[in-house]
């Protein structure tokens, strides 16, 4: 599959982002004022002694603004969210990795886009900060968005605001010892009348070129070693993404607005892995010189089109029906001794959804509204693998496979003001999923599941609460879930070359249930001067039907399978605090500092302790910064710490992590109002990533795998123009 074959599909938006701007030019003179009074508007609204989303929202909600997310000049989101307070994000070997909350991931963090989930194909990787309004961090559940969110939720905003003629272009570098890599980013955006338009476009590309290391160990039930390896795996390839996003707004009328927002994305990842092992004492593996090369290119697109409407009685509905389709392709080939495999997957997703939303505020501060959410999505897949082994050629059987998936959900809420210091929302949601997966290698597969979602928070305001000081408390009451994907309900075998305990095949587990939470939150906040906070939080979930994988000798093969465990309690505590130097120090700098700390503890109960902890669980974070700003200079750093150690993820199976630390720094310089220059170094320590899988069984023995991922310090430099 080719990698242009997202602009086939989209010839008529490319063609609309280059011509916006011509129409835009030729608006008539006369529309100015009216636009310079609403801009006036504006910014009568967004004054700072008016709504704060943080302090004033019932439902406890983080934003982190546009300023923020561009702050360092990334080129991911991920790097963006490992600066939030009270997210992590975790990779394995550096590169990509898995956004958690309280620690947890694997599904127990919910990631939404436009408070939607991402369409197939939507990678968060490659989605550029730039093309982002806001970030809400949601730490308890709300009817209105999915509560698929044991954890909390992480609603991404793509900008939707639409300022007067912008026309930015940003073009950036990054280098390290063992990548290099450009990308770019434009914005544009303008009005006519009744319509405007905004258009986000980046593109970025990333060669990459290292070396990990590593060592397996095996001792005999008596305590002998009997395995001794040594691992060296070089490697080297290069990541391509383009992303499109525009937005058109019609306004019928002053009360009467249509939306179409569409993301177009492209992706290339190309990686070569040379794993040499060299055995020291007992057996040599299977493949002890792998050659494997790997590769995967898609295109996806996902488009709405939305309406709202506001009525005379106060009332509003919103409307929303979108389509998504993704295409994607991924390549392996795996040469060793008398081995010469390729294995080709195609994959094609096909989505159809519908939202709708009414809103109307009653007497008494009440502000009800009801809604309904409901889609369709189709994937197909298709795996073709050629396998020769040393003596008669072997031919595995092609797979074919059909999946659709079926989402309903319908929820009710009600958020009142009982007092001026006391505020409530009630809210509750229904979903139900219904799974149907057919393949020729196996039967049919159905799965169905439903679940009720009570939802409770309150705000209470102490007495004197005013102005910028104030304290309050929030409590919240949950009920959330986690659901199976399909990869995990499929039945289908994943092989693995070197089959052994700490490498085993994967096979799905169509009788999976959902998990259930019910979940405690509970938070004091104290604001004690213009743009300082302490808050301290603390919140547990108890899990039901908890999912765990499971390790296993089948007779022939190490295999792994996922399957409904017992029961799993997590708790957290969370500091947070942030404040500028000149509310503690007469005539300090204009520094702004902040500061957060996350305990976590959670118990997996069918797993023996110690260290059981849920889903390799971060135990602590820490997090430091420190802005300054000066006339056209601005500075600033970011520390992160995240401990690490062992878990035991099953009766058998043992997981071991480094601590992590990463250090930050960026500079901005501002030439003049349309031109400004930004460097910012990253790993400023230079932490590698370390990985370390022990399987121990009476009757087998024990067997360790670790793995370090070199990383280095990494420095951007991004040149922006407004034009």
């Amino acid at each position: 599959m080719s990698l242009f074959i997202p602009f086939r599909l989209t010839a008529l938006a490319a063609a609309l982002s280059i011509c916006l701007p011509a129409l835009a030019q030729d608006k008539p003179a006369t529309t100015k004022p009216e636009d310079s009074k609403k801009i006036q508007q504006v910014e009568v609204k967004g004054s700072a002694d008016s709504y704060d989303p943080r302090r004033d929202d019932t439902a406890t909600k983080v934003v982190v603004n546009s300023d923020e997310i561009v702050k360092y000049g990334d080129t991911s989101v991920l790097d963006v969210l490992k600066r939030v307070p009270g997210i992590t994000v975790n990779s394995a070997n550096g590169r990509g990795g898995e956004i958690r909350m309280r620690g947890l991931g694997s599904g127990y963090t919910q990631v939404l886009v436009n408070g939607e989930r991402a369409p197939a194909g939507f990678t968060l990787e490659a989605l550029a900060p730039e093309s982002i309004e806001r970030i809400e961090v949601l730490r308890a559940a709300s009817a209105e968005f999915s509560t698929q969110s044991v954890a909390g939720t992480i609603n991404i905003i793509l900008k939707r605001s639409v300022k007067n003629r912008l026309r930015e272009v940003k073009l950036a570098a990054q280098a390290s010892s063992s990548s290099f890599g450009p990308n770019a980013n434009l914005q544009m955006s303008d009005r006519d009348g009744g319509f405007s338009y905004s258009v986000s476009a980046s593109a970025a590309q990333e060669r990459f070129d290292s070396e990990a290391t590593g060592i397996e160990v095996g001792t005999a039930p008596g305590g002998a070693t009997d395995m001794l390896r040594t691992l060296a795996m070089p490697q080297d390839g290069q990541f391509t993404f383009l992303n499109l996003s525009p937005r058109l707004n019609w306004t019928l009328a002053p009360d009467n607005t249509i939306t179409s927002q569409s993301f177009i994305s492209a992706n290339r990842f190309r990686n070569n892995v040379h794993q040499r092992t060299t055995t020291l004492i007992g057996s040599a593996p299977l493949q002890p010189d792998l050659r494997t090369h790997m590769g995967n290119e898609g295109a996806s697109l996902a488009t709405d089109l939305s309406w709202a409407r506001k009525f005379a009685d106060g009332a509003k509905l919103d409307l929303k029906l979108g389509i998504s389709g993704s295409e994607g392709e991924n390549l392996s080939d795996r040469r060793g001794a008398g081995l010469d495999t390729r294995v080709v997957s195609e994959n094609t997703d096909r989505g159809f959804k519908a939202t709708g939303k009414y809103t109307r505020t009653l007497d008494k501060g009440h502000t009800l509204a009801f809604g309904w959410d409901g889609s369709v999505d189709d994937r197909d897949d298709e795996r073709v693998e050629r396998a020769v082994f040393a003596g008669p050629a072997g031919q595995l059987p092609d797979e074919f496979t059909e999946a659709r998936v079926k989402r309903l959900a319908v929820f009710g809420q009600d958020e009142w003001n009982i007092t001026p210091q006391w505020s409530m929302y009630l809210g509750a949601r229904w979903e139900g999923i219904r799974t149907h997966v057919e393949g020729n290698t196996f039967g049919k597969v159905d799965a169905s599941s439903s679940v009720w979602s009570p939802i409770m928070q309150t705000l209470y305001k102490l007495p004197g609460s005013k102005g910028k000081g104030g304290d309050q408390f929030r409590l919240a009451l949950t009920r959330t879930y986690k659901a199976p994907g399909i990869g995990n309900l499929s039945p289908n075998r994943r092989t693995s070359e070197n089959n052994s305990s700490t490498q085993p095949d994967y096979v799905g587990n169509p009788n999976l249930k959902p998990e259930l939470a019910f979940g405690v939150d509970i938070s004091y906040e104290h604001y004690w001067a213009e743009g300082a906070l302490v808050s301290v939080s603390a919140s547990s979930r108890r899990i039901s039907d908890f999912t765990r994988s499971l390790t296993y000798f089948d007779g022939a093969r190490w295999v792994v399978t996922p399957s409904n465990q017992d029961s799993a309690v997590t708790r957290t505590l969370e500091i947070e605090t942030k404040f500028p130097l000149k509310a503690v120090m007469v005539d300090a700098p204009p520094i702004d500092l902040r500061a957060s700390i996350n305990r976590n503890w959670s118990r997996v109960e069918s797993v023996p302790g110690p260290n059981n902890r849920l889903d390799q669980q971060t135990p602590l974070t820490v997090n430091l910064g420190a802005d300054y700003k000066a006339g056209s200079l601005s500075a600033g750093g970011s520390f992160a710490y995240r401990t690490g150690g062992q878990v035991r993820s099953s009766l058998n199976q043992y997981v071991y992590t480094w601590a992590r630390r990463d250090l930050e720094a960026y500079a901005l310089w501002k030439f003049d109002p349309k031109r400004q220059l930004r460097v910012a170094l990253a790993n400023v320590l230079g932490d590698d990533f370390f990985y370390e899988n022990t399987y121990a069984d009476p009757r087998f023995g024990t067997q360790t795998r670790s793995v370090i991922f070199p990383n280095s310090i990494r420095v951007r430099a991004t040149y922006e123009l407004k034009f």
